[in-house]
């Protein structure tokens, strides 16, 4: 039977919406990119209410800081990796004509010894800008990007970046702001870690701070000599919980009950796409995803059980995740060891997401809330 259209309907009705999206108003955009010591991200986005929408975006694993630990400078490998990506965040700029942005670099450019030789050879093949930000911007500004996601039951919260070359941990107290204000609270501390005392809100304290110079590249190359994959992780692990002697709330028992812990990094999020048995990465189901210590310590023993060989054939490690994912789940095994928690928080976002938010912030273009 011939479909019968009611009467008076036209074949070609006038649309709902337009067509096409308009495009973007260039005064609008913002775009910030992280350059760290094993990859390359940028965003290009819009406000939107009390959050952005990405209007374009570029992730790739460029190794910069390959190398870095024996020789202390940068190869020249990896500086051409590096320069193919920033080029192609150069050209994404262009193409959106971005006014207002921050471009940041973070372990590898500070530590290497040729690092500001680099970020010359960038500006002039590139005409990109870098400025090589301190660890407690790059600790503040990863806290920010999380401010969504802490709960408002949450008394004392724990954020955690495990990144290439170094680990920020920021240890925050809660208790003195009322539970809805919590988020907004987090979000409040794009201004610093030590708010003004005369803030008509009420204030997230930090009560410490810290960067371990070790991350998931930087913490493999200092046992990469150790045959014994399981040996390996357990030196690892052994070694990152040593250098948190000097943190605060180290050897402080918690209540799971009002203790949170957000995790935002590369082997967080592949922990919780193991998790899940996620064969193809999926951001909405990775990004907010809660899971207990217990959950965490059953992935990574599945890790161990695998081996090197299987974990590279494993599709939800994935083959650029594959030789970094011990040592940060020998970061990750630490750190829950001593605060165990039933709400890790699983974060995809990070450095990019928080200078979005200082800068949108800051300009004002935000509406109230996180």
């Amino acid at each position: 039977m011939r479909p019968v259209r009611p009467n008076g309907a036209d074949a070609f009705p006038i649309p709902v919406e337009p067509t096409a999206p308009k495009s973007p108003d260039p005064a609008s955009l913002y775009a910030a990119l992280d350059l760290g010591t094993n990859s390359c991200r940028m965003l290009i986005a819009q406000p939107k209410g009390n959050q952005f929408h990405v209007v374009d975006s570029f992730s790739k694993s460029v190794q910069l800081g390959v190398g870095l630990e024996a020789t202390g400078r940068l190869s020249r490998s990896s500086m051409s990796r590096t320069l193919h990506a920033l080029k192609i965040c150069s050209r994404k700029i262009i193409k959106h004509d971005v006014k207002r942005m921050r471009l940041v670099t973070t372990e590898a450019c500070r530590r290497a010894a040729n690092g500001q030789q680099f970020l010359d050879r960038v500006s002039k093949e590139t005409g990109l800008e870098l400025e090589v930000i301190e660890p407690e911007e790059e600790a503040r500004l990863a806290v920010i990007s999380c401010a969504p996601l802490v709960s408002n039951k949450t008394r004392q919260l724990l954020v955690v970046d495990i990144g290439g070359g170094s680990t920020e941990l920021v240890w925050i107290d809660l208790t003195r702001v009322p539970a809805v204000e919590r988020p907004r609270a987090i979000m409040r501390l794009h201004a610093g870690f030590k708010p003004g005392d005369s803030s008509p809100f009420p204030n997230a304290r930090v009560v410490d701070w810290i960067s371990v110079p070790l991350g998931v590249a930087t913490l493999r190359d200092q046992f990469n000599d150790v045959a014994d994959d399981p040996a390996r992780f357990a030196l690892m692990s052994w070694f990152f919980e040593e250098n948190l002697s000097e943190f605060a709330p180290y050897s402080e028992q918690q209540d799971r009950d009002g203790f949170q812990i957000i995790g935002t990094s590369g082997t967080v999020t592949t922990v919780a796409a193991s998790h899940l048995g996620l064969r193809r990465y999926d951001r909405n189901k990775v990004d907010g995803l809660k899971m207990t210590s217990d959950q965490v310590d059953h992935v990574i023993r599945g890790y161990l059980e695998m081996g090197p060989d299987g974990r590279r054939a494993d599709p939800r490690i994935g083959k650029d995740r594959h030789a970094l994912i011990m040592s940060g789940a020998a970061i990750l095994q630490a750190l829950l060891r001593i605060w165990p928690t039933d709400r890790l928080s699983v974060a995809d976002r990070g450095l990019r997401e928080g200078l979005l938010y200082a800068q949108m912030s800051a300009d004002g273009v935000l509406e109230d809330g996180a």
